[in-house]
């Protein structure tokens, strides 16, 4: 498997992998997350211009993941509740990590790619969504406490610093 930046004619797949997504999650009992075919086209666009957008193609140069590692501090982590950061040390954030299920491990495959840029990793997910709780705690992550996004949705966050 290999990582590189995303390009605007990944687009398609990129939605393809975002309905596999949340089919798995629909069907893991995590209803809420994504609703509204989430992430938009325009999102993935953002992504793409910040440099933030990233995805993962198999051996045959299909697409089987994709993910958004953002550089910069995010401003729905400045405020943190129920809890409280591991560290104030400079992060990345990993947002919207997807797999359409064709490849294993991409989760930590993902994260060891991410650590190779940085030093510490925040990240949020959903109440739900138990698979990446279980992803989240196995490769190592602390649970910190509760933030929220923009449009006032709760997510739990997590950290690491390697």
């Amino acid at each position: 498997m290999h990582i590189r930046k995303t390009t605007p004619e990944d687009i398609p797949q990129m939605l393809r992998i975002y309905d596999a997504a949340r089919a798995y999650m629909r069907k893991e009992g995590n209803t809420k997350q994504w609703a509204d075919n989430y992430p938009a086209k325009e999102t993935l666009l953002k992504d793409i211009e910040n440099g933030y957008s990233h995805v993962c193609t198999s051996d045959d140069g299909s697409l089987c993941a994709t993910f958004c590692f953002q550089t910069a501090a995010d401003p729905t982590y400045l405020k943190i509740y129920e809890g409280n950061w591991l560290n104030d040390n400079p992060y990345a954030v990993i947002h919207r990590i997807a797999t359409d299920g064709s490849e294993k491990h991409i989760f930590r495959k993902v994260i060891d790619y991410c650590f190779t840029k940085t030093d510490t990793i925040r990240i949020d997910t959903h109440r739900d969504n138990a698979t990446m709780h279980r992803n989240l705690k196995s490769y190592g992550f602390t649970y910190c406490g509760i933030i929220y996004l923009a449009n006032g949705a709760e997510r739990l966050a997590y950290q690491l610093t390697k």
